[in-house]
């Protein structure tokens, strides 16, 4: 996977350089995020923004729901703070992934759901959950036994 991604990057900066972007502009880019790729770079643009320990989560329950209101939201996810749920909720909003629809009542009524990229995620988030149970003893195993090979 890494040598993949390494290699579209390398296409891709060729790319950029080569479409009258020049080398210092290209650098520029890479540092207007602390030296990062990331606004450039679609894998880890895309899944930095959903890949948060939360946002996964919050997809799967939308994907169970056709609207949600926050403080169902919530008390179906007790560990998260309303923050944090809060934020969460606007990066997925901001990226597309969840509409947020408001009622005009008193008091305001806001509902959450999927939209149709974001149902989109849906089938890959449930490949990547089967493969981590599938896979979970096994690196369990990898992480105790590097971590007793390191002492």
């Amino acid at each position: 996977m890494y040598r993949v991604f390494f290699t579209n990057f390398v296409k891709m900066r060729h790319c950029i350089v080569h479409n009258s972007i020049t080398t210092n502009h290209y650098c520029m880019l890479k540092n207007k995020n602390k030296n990062s790729i990331i606004e450039i770079c679609p894998i880890r643009n895309i899944v930095s923004r959903f890949g948060t320990k939360w946002a996964l989560l919050v997809i799967v329950i939308l994907s169970e729901q056709e609207a949600i209101r926050f403080n169902e939201l919530c008390k179906l996810i007790p560990d998260i703070s309303s923050k944090v749920l809060s934020e969460t909720l606007k990066t997925l909003e901001t990226d597309g992934l969840v509409e947020r629809k408001i009622f005009p009542v008193v008091p305001p009524k806001v509902e959450y759901s999927l939209t149709e990229i974001g149902h989109s995620l849906v089938p890959i988030i449930h490949e990547l959950t089967e493969w981590a149970q599938k896979n979970m003893k096994t690196i369990l195993d990898c992480r105790e036994e590097y971590e007793t090979e390191k002492q």
